[in-house]
């Protein structure tokens, strides 16, 4: 009985941190961005760069015994590789150039949604009402926290054009999430994860040296500092802890731990960044996490 509660303590404490670094990526974008003038493409494939090593320590002994992929896979993979890390960080990271974390946030937060209604459009997933309760809770919770952005500045359409950003983000990582489900039937999770990140990478480093010069990298240490942050502790150790959490306590449970995600994220914002915070914007997270309590309630 003790051994079952220590384990779930830890399973617990894990989700926590999954949630922690998962939350923080846009922390330490936006203090990216406050030290220099560095681009998002520049930027991504720091971070992308720096999680190689990592992803790579991990691929190894996964790919090593593996069965061989089909032309199919190969397919997926880019696919979805492409689509779902870096596509979606792209458009996150230029959206996070015009808005706040919290914003930022909240609008990626709706992706369990669009993922279902992905799955309804295309996949042949059936229709839950739930499904339309849960969509206005969330996008009435994400136009509070937009009507609150706006009260902090003069140029309405660069908060238009961020929130456009990242909801294209929460879309593109929608369509990772339920083509996932397919690769993952086919490949595995973690031979499916390590191999969709690593085709991420490859696409993001086309991007930079086939549009940017080397002079590009001549950055402060301070860049290079929170793109070893987000690589470390909001890329490859949250996808590992939350696995680590699933398999003691549930993907369930380690959901819903996650919803605290949000929350984290404006409490930073305000803490490291000194943005904003109002009793609107809480409101308007408690919208978007009850939305989400209701799509993923059995």
């Amino acid at each position: 009985m003790r051994l079952k509660l220590s384990s779930q303590m830890a399973g617990f404490s894990l989700a926590v941190l999954a949630a922690f670094g998962f939350s923080f990526k846009a922390i330490f974008v936006k203090l990216a961005y406050q030290v220099a003038p560095v681009d998002p493409v520049t930027l991504l494939m720091l971070r992308m760069s720096m999680s190689l090593p990592l992803i790579a320590l991990t691929a190894l002994p996964v790919l090593r015994h593996a069965r061989a992929l089909h032309r199919r896979d190969y397919g997926l993979l880019i696919v979805l590789g492409v689509a779902g890390y870096y596509a979606s960080a792209m458009l996150d990271f230029m959206g996070l150039q015009y808005i706040t974390a919290g914003l930022e946030r909240l609008i990626l937060f709706t992706y369990p949604m669009l993922t279902i209604l992905i799955g309804v459009f295309f996949l042949g997933k059936a229709f839950e009402k739930k499904l339309l309760l849960a969509m206005l809770l969330s996008y009435g919770g994400i136009l509070i926290a937009f009507v609150h952005d706006l009260g902090f500045t003069t140029d309405t359409r660069a908060v238009v054009l961020g929130g456009s950003l990242v909801f294209g983000c929460a879309i593109t990582y929608a369509i990772y999430s339920a083509g996932a489900e397919v690769a993952i039937g086919r490949m595995g999770a973690i031979r499916f994860s390590v191999l969709a990140l690593l085709v991420s990478i490859i696409a993001t480093q086309i991007h930079f040296f086939s549009t940017r010069p080397l002079t590009a990298l001549h950055l402060p240490w301070q860049i290079y500092a929170y793109s070893a942050g987000m690589a470390v502790f909001s890329t490859v150790m949250p996808i590992f802890w939350l696995s680590s959490a699933i398999a003691r306590i549930g993907a369930a449970k380690a959901v819903l731990i996650g919803l605290i995600g949000p929350i984290l994220t404006i409490l930073f914002s305000w803490w490291l960044l000194n943005e904003p915070l109002s009793v609107e914007q809480l409101l308007g997270t408690g919208l978007v996490v009850c939305g989400l309590l209701v799509v993923i309630r059995r």
